[in-house]
């Protein structure tokens, strides 16, 4: 791959050149009103975006699937293990410096070089550390195996600044078709290789070179769509803004690195590496909703958030519709899969994965709420008020790994198997979180407790019962075979989630039908129409 930067002048892009230095870009903020343009350009953002996220996932869970039947859980253990160095790494990585332009109403050819240039020192850099610091990770589990592996991850970093950049470019333009292009492009690049690798037997190099293929392919491919040709300036001097945006939300991915990573990092000590492979793929699973689906929803958002803030737009409504939006998407399918874990792991990893069925059992009965906390911060981020989600990411840097730690440590749950302890770590530190994210949040967009509650009681509701149909004929009419138990279990599920919105709240059903319709509904939100 040539990793040279573009060395063009000009900053060429389907719209045409940047606006000049001293003009603020408020050229689509006008599109908020009157026609409806803003409203058609979100639900397009919005559809490219997630649309594109899970036809790749699906392409990238099906080789998945079939990858984790060629390869043992020690494999995984392994690759657990280097995720949390370069994770641990990757805070630093400048995206967020990246991200600092979607929010910024001044934007110009040199703040982008300026932005560029932080990108290549920092990626730079943090490939170097990875690679030296190696050998100190793999003595630190006990696995030297562990150092050539991070020694070629290490390339990874050197293709972030060209993702991050045109990614974000795009992202400030609402333009997420051509993300969404490459990003099924990267997906069946990464599915095939993994596949192909696993089956010759390579073990867990399946599971390095594969996201390596992917992050080359990507900055190969968002380069290309994007059409930036810029410079990388080294000078800092007149963007001291977004260093101080990009700098807080860096430091919000300090804490988030230590509250996502701690569990892995306490228990890669003490847990053998077969019992670490099945909770860390356990948590793979579940997390695929959240960790797969709620970013692309943030990116929309946080775009789209910004451009109402600078229309002196208010934000509460809309971040009432998209908390209700993605609770209708996440909860029924995390409560689904906590009630069919055991028919859904058997039929799809295999019965040498089955010690993994209470642990992704008792996991996703959590992860609701920790899809409805993460999608707070862009609203905040939107405001020019990043540091409300800097003091929640502190929060759950304090929550989570202090859990984690009495937890596998035996000061809670004592006496149950340590992978079981961590699923009960989640089920007090989770919520713990929500609340306090939510108390933060909530009063700096005027939106009381009670009027999300009641945005989100038709999606309770209908998961009750559904949780109680799917229970009830697991015992009285099971289907005997483990993969009809799974499609019965799936089917009848769905039928009366979709039937107790159908009946009983058919308003949010035609809504939601009006935005994938682009046509305006009756209510404003920021993927339904542009309302005031």
């Amino acid at each position: 791959m040539d990793t040279r930067p573009p060395v063009s002048d000009a900053l060429h892009g389907d719209s045409g050149s940047l606006p000049d230095s001293g003009a603020p870009a408020r050229e689509r903020v006008q599109g908020t009103d009157g026609d409806g343009s803003f409203a058609l350009r979100v639900r397009s953002a919005v559809m490219w975006r997630w649309g594109a996220q899970v036809a790749a996932q699906i392409i990238t869970w099906t080789s998945t699937i079939l990858v984790v039947r060629l390869l043992d859980p020690s494999d995984y253990g392994l690759f657990a293990m280097t995720q949390v160095v370069l994770t641990a790494l990757a805070f630093l990585n400048g995206q967020s410096f990246a991200t600092s332009l979607v929010q910024t109403e001044r934007i110009d050819e040199r703040r982008i070089g300026q932005v560029f240039g932080l990108l290549l020192m920092a990626n730079g850099t943090l490939a170097a550390v990875q690679f030296l610091f190696a050998p100190y990770a793999a003595a630190y589990f006990g696995e030297p195996m562990v150092a050539t592996l991070l020694r070629v991850q290490a390339i990874i970093f050197l293709t972030i600044p060209f993702i991050a950049l045109p990614s974000e470019w795009l992202a400030r333009r609402l333009e997420f078709r051509k993300q969404g292009q490459v990003n099924m492009a990267t997906a069946v690049v990464g599915a095939v290789l993994a596949l192909t690798l696993a089956w010759l037997g390579y073990g867990v190099w399946a599971l390095v070179y594969a996201p390596i293929a992917m992050f080359v392919t990507r900055a190969i491919g968002l380069t290309i769509a994007s059409g930036l040709r810029i410079r990388p300036i080294f000078d800092p001097r007149g963007a001291w803004d977004l260093v101080t945006f990009g700098g807080t939300l860096t430091l919000c991915q300090l804490f988030w690195i230590i509250q996502s990573q701690s569990d892995i990092v306490i228990a890669g000590r003490l847990l053998p590496t077969h019992d670490l492979g099945l909770y860390s793929e356990a948590l793979f699973l579940t997390l695929v909703v959240t960790g797969r689906f709620i970013p692309p929803i943030n990116e929309v958002a946080l775009a789209a958030y910004s451009e109402l803030h600078r229309a002196r737009k208010p934000l509460g409504p809309y971040f009432l519709k998209t908390a209700r939006m993605v609770m209708m998407v996440t909860a029924p399918i995390y409560i689904g899969l906590s009630l069919t874990s055991d028919a859904a792991i058997r039929t799809l990893f295999g019965e040498k994965w089955v010690e993994m069925i209470p642990v992704v059992h008792g996991l996703a009965l959590v992860m609701p709420a920790f899809a409805l906390q993460l999608i707070c911060s862009p609203v905040t981020n939107a405001m020019g008020r990043p540091r409300i989600y800097l003091t929640t990411s502190i929060c759950g840097a304090i929550i989570m790994p202090t859990a984690f730690l009495l937890a596998v440590n035996g000061g809670l749950f004592e006496g149950e198997a340590a992978a079981m302890r961590l699923v009960h770590a989640w089920w007090v530190a989770a919520p713990m979180l929500l609340a306090f994210t939510l108390a933060m949040t909530l009063p700096r967009i005027m939106v009381s407790p009670l009027a999300l509650a009641r945005e989100l009681f038709p999606t309770a509701l209908a998961c009750g019962l559904m949780a109680l149909a799917v229970l009830t004929v697991q015992r009285i009419a099971p289907m005997g075979a483990v993969w009809l138990d799974l499609i019965w279990n799936a089917a009848v599920g769905a039928i009366v989630y979709a039937a107790t919105f159908w009946f009983g709240f058919r308003a949010l059903v035609e809504e939601t039908w009006a935005m994938l319709r682009q046509r305006e509904a009756g209510t404003p939100g920021i993927a339904v129409h542009s309302g005031g």
